[in-house]
């Protein structure tokens, strides 16, 4: 049975009386006033709302029957029916003959505020259901965790369709403005989750911290589309472009309460089975990761952008992480090193394509001769076998100001 609250009760007086010229009191289903126009009478016992709510019709009360009745004034009491069960009644204080043609209008307009405030509850209740699925499924033991089927089933999500976490970072706006603090953000998280929900109901969200929203999109693949890489690539496109337009729309919105913070999209590994969620929510926190720190100015980050350094991410301690960046760490001795690494960086970021990197660093080719073969006599390498090429790239990109 819906529960009729004391909050709601007073809007329903507040609102009904801004447009009739009679008092308005709100009964629970026990008859006690939660809500009056009169504040002298709330907390008693009306016992027209009591006929009202035995009979479940209406009731009306003249001047002498109400000299009978305990609570009662002469007026017309409204039993109140949402779903098909009875929470409360209405009552409108005045001459049966003056108020009958406002009592419908009031209960109506009552009746509407419940199965709203109802709708809602039912809303937020299946929201936390689908969040708390959510950060299950992120976790690093779900693919062990046989109940996530069964609640997957539950919310429509088959595993057998390909699975991939789209995350969403709040970013401070600049050096001299920080991030926001962590309640107005997570309160700018939830009115964006609710504008997703609203535009894209398919996809499950869950705010994972004050400053991060997880987005689960669980779809099939498209058979005419050979190129899985460049459908995953749409779809963050397109997620991206929405996230965007709906902050735009919430930054109007709510322009005078919290402000529009700027934010990064990051995509991981797309795959399908119970424990596919989890992998790619972990592999888009890398990517977001390195992705911030090799384009600070980049919003959006893709694991199929980015996916050898964030497969080479865990290789961030051990005696392999330390042979791996002995490369680096020769050129380091050398007096000249940043600018030897800077060259590298760029030799690699051109694809190891000799007037691409000349041009990139504004150089003449004979100097980026000199300084790669500088590099080679340092490091011990030989740029032209391909296995030193591969060590030495992996060496840059586990190097600390490349990650």
């Amino acid at each position: 049975m819906i529960e009729l609250s004391t909050h709601q009760a007073q809007d329903i007086v507040a609102r009904t009386m801004r447009i009739i010229p009679f008092n308005v009191n709100v009964m629970d289903a026990h008859g006690v006033i939660l809500a009056s126009g009169d504040p002298a009478r709330v907390g008693e016992l009306h016992d027209g709302a009591l006929l009202a709510l035995a009979k479940r019709a209406t009731v009306e009360i003249d001047a002498a029957s109400s000299r009978l009745m305990h609570g009662a004034k002469p007026g017309i009491n409204l039993p109140l029916v949402v779903g098909g069960r009875l929470c409360g009644a209405v009552g409108l204080s005045g001459e049966p003959d003056a108020v009958r043609q406002f009592g419908e209008l009031v209960r109506l307009t009552a009746e509407m505020i419940l199965e709203q405030a109802s709708l809602a509850g039912e809303l937020q209740r299946d929201s936390r259901y689908r969040e708390a699925f959510v950060l299950n499924l992120i976790r690093p033991d779900a693919g062990a965790r046989p109940d996530l089927e069964a609640w997957g089933r539950r919310l429509g999500v088959d595993f057998r369709r390909t699975q991939v976490v789209f995350l969403l970072e709040l970013l401070p706006a600049g050096p001299a403005h920080p991030r926001l603090p962590d309640d107005e953000a997570l309160a700018w998280l939830q009115r964006l989750q609710l504008a997703l929900l609203a535009r894209r109901p398919a996809l499950l969200s869950a705010t994972t911290g004050p400053h991060e929203l997880v987005i689960l999109d669980v779809f099939e693949p498209d058979a005419r589309e050979p190129d899985r890489t460049k459908t995953l690539a749409r779809r963050h496109e397109t997620l991206a472009a929405q996230v965007e337009e709906l902050a735009a729309e919430l930054a109007a919105e709510f322009a005078d309460d919290i402000p529009a913070p700027p934010s990064t999209l990051a995509m991981g590994l797309a795959s399908t089975g119970v424990g596919a969620a989890a992998v790619s929510y972990q592999s888009a926190q890398a990517a977001a990761r390195i992705g911030r720190r090799r384009d600070p100015a980049a919003r959006r980050h893709s694991y199929y952008g980015l996916a050898l350094p964030v497969l080479l991410s865990g290789l961030d301690a051990g005696w392999q992480a330390s042979e791996l960046r002995r490369p680096l760490a020769r050129l380091g001795r050398d007096r000249s090193g940043a600018g030897l690494l800077h060259t590298l960086q760029a030799w690699f970021t051109c694809d190891e394509s000799s007037a691409a990197t000349a041009a990139a660093l504004d150089i003449h080719r004979n100097t980026l001769d000199y300084r790669l073969r500088r590099i080679e006599a340092l490091t011990g390498l030989d740029l032209a076998r391909s296995e030193d090429r591969l060590l030495l790239y992996v060496s840059v990109l586990l190097a600390p100001q490349a990650a």
